[in-house]
C-alpha cells in the first residue's frame, strides 16, 4: 500500500479525485477547488470513481456518502485494498451513522455539507500535510539518507513487540511492518511522543486533525480503533473519561 502526496513546498500540482452525485455541487466544489490550484477529475457514481482512481494517479479523495451503484463507504474500502491516500468523506447533515460507517472504512476526516469552500480547503490541507508528515527537529534525531547510513537504534521506539522507526517512518509489530493511513501513523507517532500519559480527546483533534475549535470526537475514537486492530488490541489504553494513552 502506498501513498504519494507530493511535499507542501512540490511544484507538482495536488491532484484530487470527487465523487459527488449532485451536479450542481459536483462543478462548484471543482471549479472552486482549482482556482485553488489543485488538479481535478470527478466522477458522478462510485464505480466510475473506483475506475478513474484505479487509472489515475491521485494525491487525495472526496467521497460523498451517498452514492449510486458503489456508495462512498463501499468505494473508500476498495480503496483502502490498496492505498492509503487521504481521503475525506461528505456527508449530509444529520447522518451520523453514515460519518461512523465512513470513518471506520478507513476514511480520514469528514465535512458536513453544505461546507463551505474555505472550510473543504482547510480539510484538504490537514489531510496533505499528514500526508508528508515528518517529526519535528527533538522529535526524531536526524539522519543520513538510507543509501548512506541506515537508521540507528535512537531513531526507533519500541513499546513491547511494536517498533516505530520516527526516521523512516516505518511501523512493525513483532517484526512485521504495518501500513498505516497517514492519520494513523501521525496518532501513533503523538502518542509515541508522550508513552504513558492520558492525551485527550480534544487534544488529539488539534494535534493530529488540526482542528482550531471543538471537533467530532468520533474521528479520534474510530482512528483509534483502526490502530488497536492493526497494532493490538491493548496497545493503546481508553482511560474512562479523559481520554487514550499507549501503553509503555
Amino acid at each position: 500500500m502506498s501513498s504519494s502526496a507530493p511535499a507542501l513546498d512540490s511544484p507538482r500540482p495536488v491532484r484530487v479525485l470527487l465523487v459527488e452525485d449532485d451536479d450542481l455541487m459536483r462543478r462548484s466544489f471543482t471549479v472552486a477547488l482549482e482556482r485553488y490550484g489543485y488538479t481535478m477529475r470527478a466522477a458522478a457514481d462510485g464505480l466510475t470513481g473506483l475506475e478513474l482512481f484505479r487509472d489515475e494517479p491521485f494525491d487525495l479523495l472526496i467521497l460523498d456518502v451517498l452514492l449510486p451503484g458503489l456508495d462512498g463507504i463501499g468505494l473508500c474500502r476498495r480503496v483502502r485494498e490498496t492505498s492509503l491516500v487521504p481521503v475525506l468523506m461528505m456527508s449530509a447533515r444529520g447522518d451520523g451513522l453514515d460519518v461512523v460507517a465512513g470513518l471506520e472504512a478507513g476514511a480520514d476526516d469528514y465535512v458536513v455539507k453544505p461546507v463551505d469552500t474555505y472550510v473543504l480547503v482547510a480539510r484538504i490541507r490537514s489531510l496533505l500535510r499528514r500526508a508528508t508528515y515528518a517529526p519535528a527537529p527533538g522529535q526524531a534525531p536526524e539522519h543520513a539518507a538510507p543509501e548512506e547510513q541506515a537508521p540507528s537504534d535512537s531513531d526507533v521506539l519500541v513499546f513491547g513487540d511494536l517498533a516505530i522507526d520516527t526516521g523512516g517512518l516505518e511501523v512493525s509489530v513483532s517484526g512485521n511492518p504495518v501500513a498505516l493511513t497517514p492519520t494513523e501513523l501521525k496518532l501513533l507517532l503523538v502518542f509515541a511522543a508522550q508513552p504513558g500519559i492520558v492525551l485527550a480527546r480534544h487534544t488529539l483533534l488539534r494535534d493530529v486533525w488540526e482542528y482550531g475549535w471543538d471537533g467530532d470526537s468520533r474521528v479520534v475514537d474510530l482512528c483509534v480503533q483502526r490502530l488497536r486492530g492493526k497494532l493490538g488490541r491493548d496497545r493503546i489504553e481508553t482511560v474512562r473519561g479523559f481520554g487514550y494513552k499507549l501503553r509503555r
